[in-house]
């Protein structure tokens, strides 16, 4: 929904509290192909559109973190899961059976770089209403 980047400890509840502000509504995702992002070498799945609850809330939180003072990456937001990181370019990327992925909760994530890859900690939950 939003990166952003290294965070001085003290600000975590600066975005713990812009996360709190927005109200996000259920939804499915489907995931229904997979791609290939040349840029950072990673494979992904996601939907052909990003359904209209999740563009809203991926809006909102944006605009929430900004009147925070947080500074975000002005690439439009596209929803996706990372399947492989440090990818090398494949030659295609098979068919995937269409997949609804039920959306009832977003998170704010820690990510802890160590020797061996990424560790990611969950630092709070935010229920989706229906």
């Amino acid at each position: 929904m939003a990166f952003l980047g290294e965070v001085a400890e003290p600000r975590l509840a600066d975005a713990q509290a812009a996360a709190r502000r927005v109200r996000a509504h259920r939804c499915d995702l489907r995931l229904e192909e997979a791609r290939y992002w040349r840029h950072n070498r990673i494979v992904w799945v996601g939907p052909r559109e990003t359904p209209a609850p999740l563009a809203a809330l991926a809006e909102d939180l944006q605009r929430e973190l900004e009147a925070e003072g947080f500074r975000l990456d002005a690439r439009p937001f596209q929803v996706h899961i990372t399947l492989i990181r440090n990818a090398h370019s494949p030659r295609g990327l098979p068919a995937l059976p269409a997949l609804d992925w039920p959306v009832r909760e977003f998170l704010l994530m820690r990510s802890n770089i160590e020797r061996d890859g990424a560790r990611y900690e969950v630092l709070e939950r935010y229920a989706c209403s229906a």
